[in-house]
């Protein structure tokens, strides 16, 4: 995994951003290439196999191109299926890709699958993730774990 560190100013609410990061008094060397579910295994946060699933889960989402975007797409798909897309054609790689994020995404609920997406696939950490869902504080995790064993389960991840 590659590494972008940046120095940011430790406040009560977190690593401060912007110009009024300088010239304070603690500071925290920040990986900006790390996605939060990264974050959560490297700390011990999450097990092998949640951490694997979602992984599974964001590369489909990364093939499936289902990100939203502002301009038209010309970039070929560039991520390896695996040995069972190795038959398909590009296009129906992506759909099969996209057909298992859907059925991943059913597999984990309607009510996990919020805070999976946003987690996994958005690459929101779950204080923001929490926020936004109008959660309470340290909730998002439990329910992110319990998401990601589902996903597991989807895939066949032992």
């Amino acid at each position: 995994m590659r590494r972008t560190l940046v120095e940011r100013e430790l406040t009560e609410e977190g690593p401060r951003r912007g110009a009024a990061a300088h010239g304070r008094r603690r500071s925290v060397t920040v990986n900006l290439a790390e996605s939060p579910l990264t974050w959560l295994h490297a700390r011990g946060h999450l097990t092998e196999r949640q951490f694997d699933a979602g992984e599974r889960l964001r590369a489909d989402y990364e093939r499936a191109q289902i990100a939203p975007s502002t301009t038209m797409r010309w970039d070929p798909v560039r991520v390896d299926g695996g040995a069972a897309d190795r038959d398909l054609t590009p296009s129906e790689r992506q759909l099969a890709a996209k057909a298992r994020f859907d059925g991943a995404m059913r597999a984990a609920g309607p009510g996990l699958s919020d805070i999976l997406w946003r987690v996994v696939c958005a690459g929101e950490g779950l204080p923001g993730a929490e926020r936004a869902l109008e959660w309470p504080a340290r909730s998002g995790k439990l329910v992110l774990k319990i998401a990601l064993d589902r996903v597991a389960a989807f895939y066949r991840i032992g």
